[in-house]
């Protein structure tokens, strides 16, 4: 079982780096809040699975389903405008990667967590790199 203080930390871990990830979306509908909300509810979910595996439940069971529970709302934020021209995917795309890294706050993965909330925040704003020098169109 987890100590309180190290159950609030990743709480906190969590929101700090859902709400960075959504600092990258802020222009998006899913902005700052949302992405927060994503990372701590997946956080919440592996904290208890982790706390209930001493009473012999499987761990990863709670965790299949947060990947299946955001693939489906990822889907939920994917429009067709037109044919054959759908949008939301990287939104879609990032909120799957923000639920990825809560799991891995939730399970105390931490160098994974620093690698994986570094190398998205660079992917998100590489857009803006690329259209500031010239090399990708808005």
């Amino acid at each position: 079982m987890l100590a309180d203080s190290e159950i609030m930390i990743r709480f906190f871990v969590s929101t700090l780096a859902g709400l960075m990830i959504g600092y990258a979306r802020r222009h998006k509908p899913a902005g700052m809040r949302t992405f927060a909300l994503f990372s701590l509810g997946c956080t919440i979910f592996t904290v208890v699975s982790i706390n209930t595996m001493m009473a012999g439940v499987d761990p990863t069971r709670i965790i299949a389903q947060i990947v299946t529970g955001i693939g489906f709302l990822g889907l939920g934020v994917i429009w067709k405008q037109g044919v054959g021209k759908p949008t939301g995917l990287t939104t879609a795309a990032s909120i799957w990667v923000t639920a990825a890294i809560g799991i891995l706050i939730g399970m105390g993965m931490w160098t994974e967590v620093v690698a994986g909330t570094v190398l998205t925040l660079i992917i998100l704003f590489s857009k803006r790199v690329l259209l500031l020098v010239g090399l990708e169109k808005e």
